[in-house]
């Protein structure tokens, strides 16, 4: 006789709650332990962890404090330098000036020979809003030479004009006469120059005539700017 394909069991609903109760023990378990672990990685670190960063903290103040005082030093240095480069800007003045000096005396008192005539500086001062120009020549000769010289100064200066070289004369400069000069020793000639409109001048020559004798010297246009009326030169 053979077995039956189908067998019928009657179900117990009790160990059915019982096997799903546990199963649901199980999942809350599980849930748990994962939020217990979360809670381990992700929450608050030990108190002994938090003295690295306080030293960290303590480094970095430290740190700017030394950078502070190295900038403070930096400027307190390039303010000294400023001050020193200064100073020493106005000793190679001054030096320059008694430089200058004992040229002028020393062309007026001379050696064993006779010098004639001579122009010894030039000096230029811009007239204020204008393209006027005040000049002053100093003309020497020597204590030796005896005679009283007299003569006519004129002034001619090169430059740029239109992108061209080009030199203004006497009468393009001032539209007068040379002016006179008369002295024994040495004498400073004033007088007014104008430029004109868009040249830009680069060279100045000084030419004083008289008596048979001539004397020219030339100048740089900025250095003569620069230089300055020797105030105990006087006539």
């Amino acid at each position: 006789m053979s077995e039956p394909r189908f067998v019928i069991r009657q179900v117990n609903p009790a160990r059915s709650r019982r096997v799903w109760l546990f199963a649901a023990l199980i999942w809350v378990g599980s849930l748990t332990l994962a939020v217990v672990a979360t809670g381990l990685v992700l929450g608050p670190k030990p108190q002994g962890t938090e003295a690295p960063l306080r030293v960290d903290n303590l480094d970095t103040e430290a740190l700017k404090q030394r950078i502070a005082v190295l900038e403070r030093s930096e400027q307190v240095a390039k303010a000294a330098l400023t001050e020193l480069q200064g100073t020493l800007r106005d000793r190679e003045e001054e030096i320059a000036g008694v430089r200058a000096d004992l040229a002028f005396y020393g062309r007026l008192v001379g050696g064993a020979t006779r010098e004639g005539l001579a122009v010894h500086a030039l000096s230029l001062k811009p007239v204020a809003g204008s393209r006027a120009w005040n000049f002053t020549v100093t003309l020497t000769q020597n204590f030796k030479r005896g005679p009283q010289t007299t003569g006519v100064l004129t002034l001619t200066v090169s430059g740029i004009a239109d992108g061209k070289l080009k030199t203004l004369d006497w009468k393009e400069l001032s539209g007068q006469p040379g002016i006179g000069y008369a002295f024994k020793y040495f004498q400073q000639v004033n007088g007014t120059i104008m430029l004109p409109e868009g040249f830009e001048p680069n060279r100045v020559r000084a030419s004083a005539q008289g008596n048979g004798s001539r004397s020219e010297q030339e100048f740089s246009w900025d250095e003569a700017a620069k230089a300055e009326e020797t105030d105990n030169v006087r006539q």
